[in-house]
């Protein structure tokens, strides 16, 4: 038996449950461990049944705002200091020792970078297509800037070559991660994208997203990996299904933000429509919201399929996945690049349709979730992508690929 331990961040919602797929999906033969710093989720680790150390230092608030954005390509400030870095890699080298452990999973947690390569383990990395290296390197317009016109395509590819330069090139790395790299005898990480570079990049896509593109020998794609969570649904999800009305699922993940909620929520309730929304953790006591509009808790949203015409969704990967796998057609907004980048594809496909979060309170917000839930051509791209998926199992190719690792 070989111990894995998983190193999600632990307050992103779609890491944490995509570690827990790759964790059930491994042979009962080995042993998942968890760790973290920050303790959302830490109760669906648990439920599913697998042992979790808490570790310090831990972030506050703004410390892990500001590590989101650093993580998703909207800033290169970063809160990395020298002595968290220190400290995080000497906790992250103690619990490997200590749990014997053979193989490093790893979400945007990115000490274990360090850490794992510091120990000799192996470290795996299923990972979102965008924003890897090969996807900076090999796009010719990021979208950066909006528009078809001749003026909007150069700027755009202007913005995209300064962002490659950026992000692949230049040496902006934290200091922190150098100095300790160094301090560790491991190779030093000096750009952005090398932070996020593990000895095995899985990549949790479809094969047609990656049409176009060659991927390096440490790359290779896995498919689909999204959560499944261990709850029933409310029963107000199955009484608003039988409604008249349309439903509509409003998911906007962990990276979204009140503001967003709100003006969605009050969007949506000058629809005709019903709407279920496991906002919960972003509202306060006294925001009011339309009738129409109904607050849940997390859902597990795998089961919505069949109950739901349409979702309105942030565009992070779990939730975008989790539509395609249930056929359901989706608004997407687009909150960064890499959610923009997987709402461009689905919308591509033709099973989405795109919208800057910026207009979620226009006319043209009301007409995206209009066409999610009644045109056609939408329906039955939604449908052709459900058959699709209905063989992909990311997880269990993730699960795979480690085991090869420990043989």
């Amino acid at each position: 038996m070989s111990t894995v331990l998983f190193c999600p961040v632990m307050f992103n919602l779609a890491e944490t449950t995509r570690m827990i797929q790759v964790a059930r999906a491994l042979d009962p033969a080995h042993s998942p461990v968890f760790m973290g710093y920050e303790h959302d989720y830490v109760d669906l680790v648990r439920d599913a049944g697998f042992p979790y150390r808490a570790c310090l230092p831990a972030w506050d608030r703004a410390q892990r705002d500001q590590a989101l954005a650093f993580d998703q390509g909207r800033a290169f400030r970063s809160p990395f200091t020298t002595e968290l870095v220190r400290e995080r890699v000497a906790v992250e080298r103690l619990v490997i020792r200590r749990t014997g452990a053979r193989a490093v999973v790893t979400g945007s947690n990115l000490t274990s970078f360090l850490s794992a390569r510091a120990e000799g383990v192996p470290l795996f990395y299923p990972v979102p297509f965008a924003l890897t290296a090969p996807q900076v390197e090999q796009t010719p317009r990021m979208r950066f800037v909006d528009g078809t016109s001749g003026a909007a395509r150069r700027a755009d590819r202007a913005a995209t070559s300064a962002f490659r330069w950026v992000y692949t090139a230049a040496p902006l790395a934290p200091r922190a991660f150098t100095t300790v790299a160094r301090e560790n005898d491991v190779p030093e990480l000096r750009t952005a994208a090398s932070l996020l570079r593990a000895d095995h990049n899985l990549l949790t896509e479809m094969d047609w997203e990656l049409d176009g593109f060659d991927l390096p020998h440490d790359f290779e794609r896995v498919g689909p990996i999204f959560a499944h969570l261990d709850a029933p649904l409310p029963p107000v999800v199955e009484e608003l299904a039988a409604a008249p009305e349309p439903l509509v699922y409003l998911g906007l993940g962990s990276s979204a933000s009140r503001d967003l909620v709100l003006k969605a929520a009050r969007a949506l309730g000058r629809l005709p429509v019903n709407v279920v929304a496991p906002v919960r953790h972003y509202l306060e006591d006294d925001d009011v919201l339309p009738p129409n509009v109904h607050v849940t808790d997390l859902l597990p949203a795998h089961r919505l399929g069949g109950l739901v015409g349409a979702a309105v969704l942030h565009g992070g990967q779990g939730t975008v996945q989790t539509a395609c796998a249930t056929g359901v057609p989706f608004v997407g907004m687009g909150l960064q690049p890499e959610q923009t980048w997987n709402v461009r594809r689905c919308a591509e496909r033709g099973n989405a349709v795109a919208v800057p979060p910026r207009r979620v309170s226009t006319q043209a917000f009301r007409t995206a979730v209009h066409r999610a839930l009644f045109d056609p051509a939408v329906r039955t791209a939604a449908a052709e992508v459900r058959e699709a998926y209905a063989g992909a199992d990311g997880a269990a190719a993730t699960a795979r690929i480690i085991e090869r690792g420990l043989a």
